[in-house]
C-alpha cells in the first residue's frame, strides 16, 4: 500500500486481472489479481473471495521455478498478495497450447480420439485471442500471414520457431516439477509478450490455476483446476467453496515445485595444486547448476591411502556424489576411484599441448571392470554430472533443459542476424 501513489494509469484490463504502470520505474508494470473467475469466455462469470492472492501467489511461484532455471520471463518479483511487478511487454494474441494427455476440447475437434491418448512428442496448438469469434484454432501459416508487428518486432518464422520451440521447454519444466508431487500435467495455455524495453520475447501473462489442467495420480476424477468450476451444474455456495478450496490446495502445492528433491554434490579430487584453474571451471559450471562442489588434493600415485580415505569420508554420509578426477600425465586418480567406489566417477584430465595425445591414454584404456568416463572439458564435466543428479533432482533437470532451449534459440537469433546483413 506504501507504493500506491506511484502506480500510474491503467494500461489494460483484463476478465482477472489489471495491469498498471509504475511511475518510478519505467518500462515495468503492475499485474493486479482481481477475485473473479469466469469460463466459457465468461458466458459464467462468478465473484471468488481470496481468489486474487491464491492466483498471485500461484503465478508468482510458477514464474519462480521458471526464471530460476533460466527460462526467459516477464516476472520481475512479487509485490504484494494480490499484484506482481513485470517487464512492460507488448502481448502477441495468441494461446499457446500444449497438451501431453488428449481431454476436453481436442476431443471434440478430433473425434474418434479417445481421452487419455498420450502426446509424445508433446501436442503444440494455436488459437487467435479473438473474444468476438471463441478465440479460434489459427495455423502456423495464420500467423505468419497476419505479420503482427509488437513493440517493433515483426513475428516471422524465426519468432514463430522460438515461441514453438520455447513452449514445449516450458511445459516440460513444470510437468518434470509437478510430476515431484505425483500431479499429471495434463496441458496447459500460456502467452507470450515482446518486451518493449529489450525486443526480446519472453513468457508473459501469467500462469495459474486457470491455465493448465492437473490431475493428481493421474486421475481426472481428482482434478484440481478451474476444469472444476467449468463442470459446475450450477453455481451454489458450496460449490463454490470446493472450487476455492482446489485453487487453495494448488497454491500451497506449488511452493513445494522450487524445493530440491534430491541432495547432491561433486567432489572434485585433483592430483596437485597446480591444477587449480581446471578445477576452478568445473566448480564454476557446478554452482551455474546448484550443484555443490567440494575441491581436494590427493594423488593416487603418491598418497594411495589418502586418496582412499577421502573417498570413505564422501561415501560415508549418504550424500549422492560424483567424483571428478583431475590428474596430469599418468591419470591414476580416476582409474583407482573408480575401481573403489560404486559411486559415479568422471575422468577429466587437464592435457597440455606438448605430452596431450600421449597422456589422454591413461583416462582412455582402463583395467576391465572399471566404469569411468572421460570428458575433457571441464564445463562439460559438470555437465555430465549434472545431467546424472537431474534424474533424481527435479531443479537440476529444469535447468538443463532451459539451457538447451536457450542455446537454440540464441542459434536461431544468430542466423537471423547474419541473413539480414547479407541480404
Amino acid at each position: 500500500a506504501d507504493t500506491a501513489e506511484l502506480v500510474g494509469q491503467k494500461l489494460n484490463e483484463g476478465k482477472t486481472k489489471q495491469i498498471f504502470e509504475l511511475l518510478d520505474q519505467p518500462g515495468l508494470v503492475l499485474v493486479q489479481s482481481k477475485d473473479q473467475i469466469t469460463a466459457g469466455n465468461a458466458v459464467r462469470k462468478d465473484q471468488m473471495e481470496g481468489k486474487a492472492a491464491i492466483a498471485n501467489k500461484t503465478t508468482s511461484c510458477v514464474f519462480q521455478l521458471l526464471q530460476e532455471s533460466g527460462i526467459k520471463t516477464a516476472f520481475v518479483k512479487q509485490h504484494s498478495d494480490t499484484a506482481f511487478i513485470a517487464a512492460h511487454c507488448e502481448m502477441i494474441p495468441i494461446e499457446w497450447v500444449c497438451r501431453r494427455v488428449a481431454t476436453g476440447s481436442f476431443l471434440k475437434r478430433n473425434p474418434g480420439v479417445k481421452e487419455g491418448y498420450r502426446f509424445s512428442p508433446l501436442k503444440m496448438e494455436m488459437f487467435f485471442k479473438d473474444d468476438a469469434n471463441n478465440d479460434p484454432q489459427w495455423s502456423e501459416e495464420q500467423l505468419l500471414e497476419a505479420k503482427f508487428c509488437l513493440a517493433g518486432l515483426t513475428i516471422g518464422q524465426c519468432e514463430v520457431d522460438i515461441m514453438n520451440r520455447s513452449t514445449v521447454a516450458i511445459f516440460e519444466i513444470l510437468e518434470k516439477a509437478w510430476a515431484t508431487q505425483n500431479c499429471t500435467l495434463v496441458d496447459m495455455k500460456i502467452e507470450f509478450g515482446v518486451n518493449v524495453k529489450t525486443q526480446e520475447i519472453v513468457l508473459a501473462d501469467v500462469i495459474d490455476n486457470d491455465s493448465w489442467r492437473l490431475w493428481p495420480a493421474g486421475d481426472r476424477s481428482q482434478q484440481k483446476d478451474k476444469q472444476v468450476y467449468r463442470d459446475l451444474k450450477e453455481v451454489t455456495p458450496e460449490a463454490m467453496q470446493m472450487v476455492k478450496r482446489n485453487f487453495e490446495w494448488v497454491s500451497e502445492r506449488v511452493k513445494l515445485l522450487l524445493k530440491p528433491q534430491a541432495s547432491s554434490r561433486v567432489v572434485v579430487l585433483m592430483g596437485s595444486t597446480s591444477d587449480m584453474a581446471h578445477c576452478e571451471k568445473i566448480r564454476k559450471a557446478c554452482t551455474s547448476y546448484g550443484i555443490p562442489c567440494v575441491l581436494r588434493v590427493t594423488s593416487a600415485h603418491k598418497g594411495p591411502d589418502e586418496t582412499l580415505r577421502i573417498k570413505a569420508e564422501y561415501e560415508g554420509d549418504g550424500i549422492p556424489t560424483v567424483f571428478v578426477a583431475v590428474a596430469g600425465r599418468s591419470n591414476g586418480l580416476g582409474p583407482v576411484m573408480s575401481g573403489n567406489t560404486a559411486y559415479p566417477v568422471i575422468n577429466c584430465p587437464p592435457l597440455t599441448p606438448d605430452w596431450g595425445s600421449q597422456d589422454v591414454w591413461s583416462s582412455l584404456r582402463m583395467p576391465s571392470g572399471l566404469g569411468c568416463s572421460t570428458i575433457l572439458s571441464p564445463e562439460a564435466s559438470a555437465q555430465f554430472a549434472a545431467q546424472i543428479f537431474g534424474l533424481s533432482d527435479h531443479l537440476v533437470w529444469c535447468k538443463l533443459r532451459a539451457s538447451m532451449l536457450n542455446t537454440w534459440v540464441s542459434l536461431k537469433l544468430a542466423d537471423k542476424k547474419l541473413q539480414a546483413c547479407s541480404l
